[in-house]
């Protein structure tokens, strides 16, 4: 198992046969936790066995960490089970919600950003930690609306958030450059407002660019403008671990691991320069 956890890939099922094919080419793999919340079959299986040889994060979907509705406790424990399968190095899911009154609408929904707001999730995290056992890592998502009621800016809510519950960031900087063209805010203020020892891994993906706005999409190569957000990151962030998502219209693993190197190659330019 490498020791280096520099830049990983999202585990995807199509990529199985060759992950295991090509070994190697990454250095750890992220997995989405609901796909292998289930008693057994052919996910287990190939999570087991690319997990032999490879460090792992759990990324889950359906926290709802933002959400009124009472936590999953069904759901915590599912993933308190599949952590103490895969032992990752780290698990996270996305500051938002999910739904409301048991309705789960499939969406990573943005929160307002008020102090009341900010108590509520601050709580539930600091539950979720305790109930699991680890320090929870949560991602910025991207956003397309805005609340009136909002006090703080979302980097200050995240900021203050680390502060309160002892909790990491998932820092997905396409995210950030998705939501800053969005509500048109300087993404440079927002990545400078995070505070640095908090930041636990990187996310990069691409997005469909509609004109008026961004849709995060998952299903585009990463696009140069998030690249050179990427490398302000590490100059900001050094040394955090690297992945990309890719969710949909998924190419070839190793045309994959080449848009990866393009990270590695960024990051190492990045970092000699802040040296």
């Amino acid at each position: 198992m490498k020791s280096v956890i520099d830049f990983g890939l999202g585990l995807r099922t199509d990529h199985y046969e060759d992950i295991i094919a090509n070994p190697g080419k990454v250095s750890w793999f992220e997995a989405i936790s609901e796909n292998y919340m289930v008693p057994g079959g052919a996910p287990l299986y190939w999570l087991d066995r690319i997990r032999r040889d490879y460090p792992m994060a759990l990324h889950g979907v359906s926290l709802s960490i933002g959400s009124t509705d009472p936590l999953d406790m069904r759901y915590l424990e599912d993933l308190k089970g599949l952590i103490e399968r895969v032992q990752p190095m780290w698990v996270s899911d996305h500051l938002c919600f999910t739904g409301l009154r048991g309705l789960n609408m499939h969406d990573l929904l943005p929160l307002p950003y008020t102090e009341e707001a900010l108590d509520h999730v601050a709580e539930r995290v600091k539950r979720v930690q305790d109930y699991l056992d680890r320090r929870l890592v949560l991602e910025n998502a991207s956003s397309y609306v805005t609340y009136a009621a909002s006090e703080l800016t979302e980097w200050d809510f995240i900021a203050e958030l680390t502060r309160r519950a002892d909790c990491e960031v998932l820092l997905d900087v396409n995210n950030v450059y998705v939501s800053a063209f969005n509500h048109e805010f300087d993404a440079l203020t927002y990545l400078r407002a995070i505070p640095r020892a908090r930041v636990r891994q990187f996310h990069l993906a691409g997005h469909l660019n509609k004109g008026t706005h961004i849709i995060d999409t998952h299903d585009h190569p990463i696009i140069a403008d998030v690249w050179d957000l990427y490398a302000e990151a590490v100059r900001l962030f050094p040394g955090v671990p690297t992945m990309i998502e890719r969710d949909a219209d998924i190419p070839p693993y190793l045309e994959l691991v080449a848009e990866l190197d393009i990270a590695r190659r960024i990051a190492a330019e990045a970092t000699r320069q802040a040296a």
